[in-house]
Protein backbone atom coordinates (compact mmCIF):
# COMPACT_ATOMS: atom_id res chain seq x y z
CA UNK A 1 0.00 0.00 0.00
CA UNK A 2 1.11 3.56 -0.83
CA UNK A 3 2.00 5.64 2.11
CA UNK A 4 -0.05 8.89 2.60
CA UNK A 5 1.87 12.10 1.96
CA UNK A 6 2.82 13.95 5.05
CA UNK A 7 0.95 17.25 5.54
CA UNK A 8 2.91 20.40 4.53
CA UNK A 9 4.48 22.20 7.38
CA UNK A 10 2.93 25.72 7.61
CA UNK A 11 5.34 28.60 7.21
CA UNK A 12 6.13 30.64 10.26
CA UNK A 13 4.09 33.88 10.56
CA UNK A 14 7.09 36.10 9.98
CA UNK A 15 7.92 34.27 6.73
CA UNK A 16 4.31 34.57 5.49
CA UNK A 17 4.32 38.30 6.28
CA UNK A 18 7.56 38.71 4.39
CA UNK A 19 6.09 36.99 1.31
CA UNK A 20 2.94 39.17 1.40
CA UNK A 21 5.02 42.32 1.81
CA UNK A 22 7.26 41.38 -1.08
CA UNK A 23 4.27 40.59 -3.34
CA UNK A 24 2.60 43.89 -2.45
CA UNK A 25 5.80 45.80 -3.10
CA UNK A 26 6.11 44.17 -6.52
CA UNK A 27 2.51 45.09 -7.43
CA UNK A 28 2.97 48.69 -6.27
CA UNK A 29 6.24 48.98 -8.16
CA UNK A 30 4.56 47.59 -11.27
CA UNK A 31 1.73 50.12 -10.99
CA UNK A 32 4.17 52.99 -10.49
CA UNK A 33 6.17 51.94 -13.52
CA UNK A 34 3.01 51.53 -15.62
CA UNK A 35 1.73 54.95 -14.55
CA UNK A 36 5.05 56.55 -15.31
CA UNK A 37 5.09 54.88 -18.72
CA UNK A 38 1.54 56.09 -19.51
CA UNK A 39 2.36 59.63 -18.38
CA UNK A 40 5.51 59.59 -20.42
CA UNK A 41 3.62 58.44 -23.51
CA UNK A 42 0.92 61.07 -22.91
CA UNK A 43 3.56 63.81 -23.00
CA UNK A 44 4.90 62.74 -26.38
CA UNK A 45 4.67 65.46 -29.05
CA UNK A 46 2.44 63.22 -31.16
CA UNK A 47 -0.42 63.86 -28.70
CA UNK A 48 -0.12 67.66 -28.72
CA UNK A 49 -3.25 69.19 -30.26
CA UNK A 50 -2.58 69.79 -33.94
CA UNK A 51 -5.93 70.92 -35.35
CA UNK A 52 -9.46 71.97 -34.40
CA UNK A 53 -12.36 71.02 -36.65
CA UNK A 54 -15.31 73.42 -36.40
CA UNK A 55 -18.80 72.19 -37.23
CA UNK A 56 -22.33 73.58 -37.03
CA UNK A 57 -23.20 77.28 -37.26
CA UNK A 58 -20.35 79.56 -38.31
CA UNK A 59 -22.15 82.64 -39.62
CA UNK A 60 -21.41 85.52 -37.26
CA UNK A 61 -17.70 84.67 -36.92
CA UNK A 62 -15.17 83.21 -39.31
CA UNK A 63 -13.50 79.93 -38.38
CA UNK A 64 -10.15 81.71 -38.02
CA UNK A 65 -11.67 84.26 -35.61
CA UNK A 66 -13.19 81.53 -33.45
CA UNK A 67 -9.90 79.63 -33.28
CA UNK A 68 -7.95 82.82 -32.51
CA UNK A 69 -10.26 83.62 -29.59
CA UNK A 70 -10.58 80.14 -28.10
CA UNK A 71 -7.25 78.40 -28.75
CA UNK A 72 -5.14 80.51 -26.32
CA UNK A 73 -7.46 79.34 -23.52
CA UNK A 74 -6.96 75.62 -24.21
CA UNK A 75 -4.56 73.92 -21.79
CA UNK A 76 -3.11 70.45 -22.16
CA UNK A 77 -2.88 67.86 -24.90
CA UNK A 78 -5.17 65.14 -26.24
CA UNK A 79 -5.20 63.31 -22.89
CA UNK A 80 -4.98 66.13 -20.36
CA UNK A 81 -7.31 68.71 -21.93
CA UNK A 82 -10.38 69.43 -19.75
CA UNK A 83 -13.34 69.24 -22.14
CA UNK A 84 -15.52 71.36 -19.83
CA UNK A 85 -12.98 74.17 -19.81
CA UNK A 86 -12.58 73.84 -23.57
CA UNK A 87 -16.35 74.20 -24.03
CA UNK A 88 -16.32 77.37 -21.93
CA UNK A 89 -13.47 78.74 -24.04
CA UNK A 90 -15.47 78.40 -27.24
CA UNK A 91 -18.66 79.70 -25.63
CA UNK A 92 -16.79 82.84 -24.57
CA UNK A 93 -16.46 83.82 -28.24
CA UNK A 94 -19.04 86.48 -29.23
CA UNK A 95 -22.22 85.08 -30.81
CA UNK A 96 -21.46 81.48 -29.74
CA UNK A 97 -24.35 80.21 -27.60
CA UNK A 98 -23.36 76.57 -27.11
CA UNK A 99 -20.38 74.35 -27.95
CA UNK A 100 -19.86 70.59 -27.82
CA UNK A 101 -16.19 69.52 -27.77
CA UNK A 102 -14.92 65.99 -28.46
CA UNK A 103 -11.53 64.38 -29.02
CA UNK A 104 -10.45 62.78 -32.31
CA UNK A 105 -7.51 60.39 -31.99
CA UNK A 106 -4.67 61.11 -31.67
CA UNK A 107 -4.29 64.90 -31.67
CA UNK A 108 -7.44 66.67 -32.90
CA UNK A 109 -10.54 68.33 -31.51
CA UNK A 110 -13.98 68.56 -33.10
CA UNK A 111 -16.22 71.40 -31.93
CA UNK A 112 -19.90 71.70 -32.86
CA UNK A 113 -21.17 75.26 -32.46
CA UNK A 114 -24.61 76.79 -32.02
CA UNK A 115 -24.89 80.55 -32.49
CA UNK A 116 -27.20 83.11 -30.92
CA UNK A 117 -30.08 84.37 -33.07
CA UNK A 118 -31.04 87.90 -32.08
CA UNK A 119 -34.73 88.50 -31.33
CA UNK A 120 -34.59 91.86 -29.49
CA UNK A 121 -32.32 94.54 -28.09
CA UNK A 122 -31.93 94.71 -24.32
CA UNK A 123 -31.64 98.16 -22.75
CA UNK A 124 -29.31 97.63 -19.79
CA UNK A 125 -29.31 99.97 -16.80
CA UNK A 126 -25.58 100.61 -17.23
CA UNK A 127 -26.21 102.00 -20.70
CA UNK A 128 -24.43 99.14 -22.49
CA UNK A 129 -27.10 97.63 -24.71
CA UNK A 130 -27.09 93.87 -25.14
CA UNK A 131 -29.15 91.42 -27.15
CA UNK A 132 -31.87 88.86 -26.46
CA UNK A 133 -31.77 85.61 -28.42
CA UNK A 134 -34.72 83.54 -29.62
CA UNK A 135 -34.58 81.49 -26.39
CA UNK A 136 -35.08 84.63 -24.28
CA UNK A 137 -31.47 84.77 -23.08
CA UNK A 138 -29.58 88.06 -22.78
CA UNK A 139 -26.09 87.85 -24.30
CA UNK A 140 -23.09 90.07 -24.98
CA UNK A 141 -22.27 90.89 -28.59
CA UNK A 142 -21.62 93.85 -30.84
CA UNK A 143 -25.09 95.32 -31.41
CA UNK A 144 -23.75 96.87 -34.61
CA UNK A 145 -23.37 93.38 -36.08
CA UNK A 146 -27.17 93.00 -36.24
CA UNK A 147 -28.44 93.70 -39.73
CA UNK A 148 -32.11 93.69 -38.72
CA UNK A 149 -33.09 97.27 -37.89
CA UNK A 150 -36.60 96.17 -36.91
CA UNK A 151 -35.67 94.42 -33.65
CA UNK A 152 -37.84 95.57 -30.71
CA UNK A 153 -36.18 97.13 -27.69
CA UNK A 154 -36.86 95.52 -24.29
CA UNK A 155 -36.45 97.17 -20.91
CA UNK A 156 -37.27 95.40 -17.66
CA UNK A 157 -36.00 93.87 -14.43
CA UNK A 158 -33.02 91.54 -14.61
CA UNK A 159 -34.08 88.01 -15.53
CA UNK A 160 -37.33 89.06 -17.25
CA UNK A 161 -36.14 88.81 -20.87
CA UNK A 162 -37.71 85.39 -21.54
CA UNK A 163 -41.05 86.52 -20.12
CA UNK A 164 -40.94 89.70 -22.21
CA UNK A 165 -40.13 87.82 -25.41
CA UNK A 166 -42.99 85.39 -24.80
CA UNK A 167 -45.53 88.20 -24.37
CA UNK A 168 -44.07 90.19 -27.26
CA UNK A 169 -44.69 87.26 -29.61
CA UNK A 170 -48.35 87.29 -28.62
CA UNK A 171 -48.87 91.06 -28.61
CA UNK A 172 -47.04 91.92 -31.82
CA UNK A 173 -49.61 90.41 -34.23
CA UNK A 174 -52.43 92.00 -32.21
CA UNK A 175 -51.04 95.55 -32.17
CA UNK A 176 -49.99 95.37 -35.80
CA UNK A 177 -53.71 95.73 -36.51
CA UNK A 178 -53.35 99.44 -35.65
CA UNK A 179 -52.28 102.00 -38.21
CA UNK A 180 -49.47 102.82 -35.77
CA UNK A 181 -47.73 99.59 -36.68
CA UNK A 182 -46.09 97.06 -34.38
CA UNK A 183 -44.11 97.30 -31.15
CA UNK A 184 -40.91 99.33 -31.19
CA UNK A 185 -40.23 99.43 -27.43
CA UNK A 186 -41.58 97.13 -24.71
CA UNK A 187 -41.17 97.93 -21.03
CA UNK A 188 -41.90 96.00 -17.85
CA UNK A 189 -41.83 97.92 -14.58
CA UNK A 190 -40.59 96.53 -11.31
CA UNK A 191 -44.23 96.26 -10.20
CA UNK A 192 -45.15 94.13 -13.21
CA UNK A 193 -46.89 96.78 -15.34
CA UNK A 194 -46.52 96.62 -19.13
CA UNK A 195 -46.04 99.55 -21.50
CA UNK A 196 -45.30 99.60 -25.24
CA UNK A 197 -44.28 102.25 -27.74
CA UNK A 198 -45.51 101.64 -31.27
CA UNK A 199 -43.63 102.28 -34.48
CA UNK A 200 -45.82 105.30 -35.20
CA UNK A 201 -44.89 106.94 -31.90
CA UNK A 202 -48.00 106.14 -29.85
CA UNK A 203 -47.62 104.86 -26.27
CA UNK A 204 -49.96 102.22 -24.84
CA UNK A 205 -50.26 101.42 -21.13
CA UNK A 206 -51.26 97.76 -20.89
CA UNK A 207 -51.21 97.46 -17.10
CA UNK A 208 -50.61 94.42 -14.96
CA UNK A 209 -51.96 90.88 -15.02
CA UNK A 210 -51.30 87.51 -16.60
CA UNK A 211 -50.25 87.25 -20.22
CA UNK A 212 -53.79 86.19 -21.18
CA UNK A 213 -55.28 89.22 -19.41
CA UNK A 214 -52.88 91.64 -21.08
CA UNK A 215 -53.43 90.14 -24.53
CA UNK A 216 -57.24 90.14 -24.13
CA UNK A 217 -57.08 93.79 -23.05
CA UNK A 218 -55.07 94.65 -26.14
CA UNK A 219 -57.43 92.74 -28.44
CA UNK A 220 -60.48 94.63 -27.12
CA UNK A 221 -58.62 97.91 -27.57
CA UNK A 222 -57.65 97.20 -31.19
CA UNK A 223 -61.20 96.12 -32.08
CA UNK A 224 -62.73 99.48 -31.07
CA UNK A 225 -60.11 102.24 -31.12
CA UNK A 226 -60.15 102.57 -34.90
CA UNK A 227 -63.70 103.90 -34.65
CA UNK A 228 -62.46 106.76 -32.45
CA UNK A 229 -59.51 107.53 -34.72
CA UNK A 230 -61.74 107.60 -37.81
CA UNK A 231 -64.35 109.76 -36.07
CA UNK A 232 -61.88 112.49 -35.11
CA UNK A 233 -59.46 112.00 -38.01
CA UNK A 234 -56.51 112.43 -35.66
CA UNK A 235 -53.57 110.04 -35.10
CA UNK A 236 -53.28 108.13 -31.83
CA UNK A 237 -50.78 109.52 -29.34
CA UNK A 238 -51.50 107.65 -26.11
CA UNK A 239 -53.83 104.97 -24.75
CA UNK A 240 -54.37 103.79 -21.17
CA UNK A 241 -55.91 100.32 -20.95
CA UNK A 242 -55.74 100.11 -17.16
CA UNK A 243 -59.35 101.31 -16.64
CA UNK A 244 -61.67 98.53 -15.48
CA UNK A 245 -64.56 99.47 -17.79
CA UNK A 246 -62.77 100.82 -20.85
CA UNK A 247 -59.71 102.79 -21.84
CA UNK A 248 -58.60 106.39 -22.21
CA UNK A 249 -57.09 107.61 -25.44
CA UNK A 250 -55.37 110.80 -26.50
CA UNK A 251 -55.35 111.77 -30.12
CA UNK A 252 -53.55 114.83 -31.41
CA UNK A 253 -55.69 117.57 -29.89
CA UNK A 254 -58.38 115.22 -28.49
CA UNK A 255 -58.63 113.33 -25.19
CA UNK A 256 -61.43 110.91 -24.39
CA UNK A 257 -62.43 107.91 -22.29
CA UNK A 258 -63.72 105.15 -24.49
CA UNK A 259 -66.02 102.56 -22.91
CA UNK A 260 -66.50 99.39 -24.93
CA UNK A 261 -70.06 98.83 -26.16
CA UNK A 262 -71.77 96.30 -23.86
CA UNK A 263 -72.84 93.05 -25.49
CA UNK A 264 -76.44 92.89 -26.70
CA UNK A 265 -78.84 91.19 -24.35
CA UNK A 266 -80.42 87.94 -25.41
CA UNK A 267 -84.18 88.08 -25.76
Amino acid sequence: MARAAAPATPLPPDVRLMHVTASTALVVAGLVLATAAVLGLARLPVFALKSIKLEGEIVRNSASTIRANATPQLKGNFFTLDLGEAREAFESVPWVRHAVVRRIWPNKLAVRLEEHHAAALWAAEDGNDRLVNTAGEVFEANVGDVEDDGLPRFSGPEGSAAQMLQLYRRLQPVLQGLDEGGIEVMKLSGRGSWRVLLDGGAAVELGRGSDDEVVNRAERFVRTVQQVVQQYQRPLQYADLRHPDGYAVRLKGVTTLMTPTPPARKR
